[in-house]
């Protein structure tokens, strides 16, 4: 997926009421950006951080700047991590229409945003003749606590066990159900659950999946032009 073009470098000086950033930018100018990202952004959002924003001359905008990317020290050297959590969703999309995720290949139409469940909508349908209709849900995993290992979620989220149990419901029905973990950061090599973090999420991922409910990581390559998936990780727990 292309990023907005071009990026602007700078560093961030305060994340601040969750979807507020303030940024001095290289030329020594101070401004306030959106960050779209309710979670708790765990060592994404310290005082000093290398960041890339985005610029959008539309004037019926409150903010003209956009927080997208963050460069952390991993410890093996500096990557590039995406923090504008409305993205994944169309990076997965653009990945399955392009036939790099193979447990989703095949489908005659893909669909975003299609109401289902409790008053819910699913991030995508995938649908084709003969084929059971495929609900997947793509959550952001950008989390990273130890080297290599992504987790989810950083924050409790009531809302995503919730689409857990919904996608469970949709396996009753006789439908295919797909959790997506995207890892929007290029040090990845597997992915987690952050149980200690939310339990509650924990529990409902144990039951949607052994109700049926399929699960996949993909990790993507991050520039500032560009986020793709590349390659899956595979699923990871403390007792594996």
């Amino acid at each position: 997926m292309l990023l907005p073009s071009p990026l602007h470098e700078g560093r961030l000086v305060r994340r601040y009421k969750r979807f507020l950033a303030d940024i001095e930018l290289a030329d020594g100018r101070l401004v306030t950006a959106h960050c779209a990202n309710p979670g708790a952004m765990t060592g994404l959002a310290e005082p000093g951080m290398p960041v890339w924003l985005s610029h959008s001359d539309d004037r019926k905008r409150k903010l003209a700047w956009s927080w997208e990317l963050v460069e952390v020290d991993d410890g093996a050297g500096r990557t590039l991590v995406g923090v504008d959590t409305s993205r994944p969703n169309a990076i997965a999309a653009e990945a399955i229409e392009a036939g790099r995720i193979p447990e989703l290949a095949g489908y005659a139409s893909l669909r975003r945003e299609v109401a289902y469940g409790r008053n819910s909508r699913v991030d995508m349908l995938l649908e084709g003749e003969g084929r059971a209709p495929a609900y997947v849900e793509v959550k952001n995993a950008h989390l990273s606590r130890a080297a290599g290992l992504a987790e989810f979620p950083d924050s409790v989220t009531k809302r995503g066990a919730k689409h857990l149990d919904e996608l469970a419901a949709m396996v009753a029905a006789g439908a295919r159900a797909v959790m997506f973990f995207l890892v929007h950061r290029g040090d990845a090599d597997r992915f987690s659950l952050a149980a200690d973090i939310d339990p509650g999420y924990a529990a409902a991922y144990r039951a949607a999946t052994a109700a049926g409910v399929e699960a996949i990581a993909y990790a993507c390559r991050l520039t500032t032009e560009t986020v793709e998936v590349v390659r899956p990780v595979p699923i990871v727990f403390g007792d594996d």
